[in-house]
């Protein structure tokens, strides 16, 4: 008879509704947590931000180091280097005599800070291997075929700096500085 007793039945169902209002202001509470922290992001030391939007695309403006806010689930942060880099990279190339030449080229550069959302949205986080790659490339191929082998030994300066200036020239284009 104790079962079917009214108050015996509102202190049950009282008892569990407890536990599931406490469930609920957890839940709530993570899901709070999660848009917090989802809703920065920290540029380190040495490098820019952009940030893509997925409804309108990559925006305008550039972060600098720091932190900075973002619509969480709909943006995302991308981070550039703009210290100066080393890019390494063997180019071979018929000299004017048509001899064959082997270079290491060694390329110390960085992202111009001012255009790292240009570089982002026109070229993409692959840079060093759509731009830097194919100009060495064809940079040394250019210069090297001007002169005859025994130059490219004797000239070595010259030729060096013939080749820093096309590279500095087409890299600048790409928003890359050649240091």
């Amino acid at each position: 008879m104790a079962e079917k007793d009214p108050l015996n039945i509102a202190k049950k169902v009282k008892e569990t509704k407890f536990p599931v209002e406490w469930l609920k202001r957890i839940i709530i509470g993570i899901i709070v947590f999660i848009l917090i922290l989802g809703s920065f992001f920290v540029v380190p030391a040495g490098h820019n931000g952009v940030i893509f939007n997925t409804f309108t695309g990559i925006k305008d403006k550039t972060y600098d180091e720091g932190l900075h806010f973002k619509l969480p689930f709909f943006e995302k942060p991308y981070k550039f280097e703009v210290r100066t880099r080393v890019y390494n990279d063997d180019a071979a190339a018929a000299s004017k005599d048509l001899q064959i030449v082997s270079t290491r080229v060694a390329l110390n550069y960085h992202i111009d800070k001012d255009k790292v959302n240009t570089l982002f949205k026109n070229i993409g986080p692959e840079y060093e291997f759509r731009i830097i790659d194919p100009s060495i490339q064809e940079v040394v191929k250019a210069i090297t075929a001007k002169h005859i082998a025994e130059e490219l030994i004797t000239k070595r300066e010259t030729v060096k700096e013939e080749i820093k200036s096309a590279l500095k020239e087409r890299l600048a284009k790409s928003y890359l500085i050649l240091d």
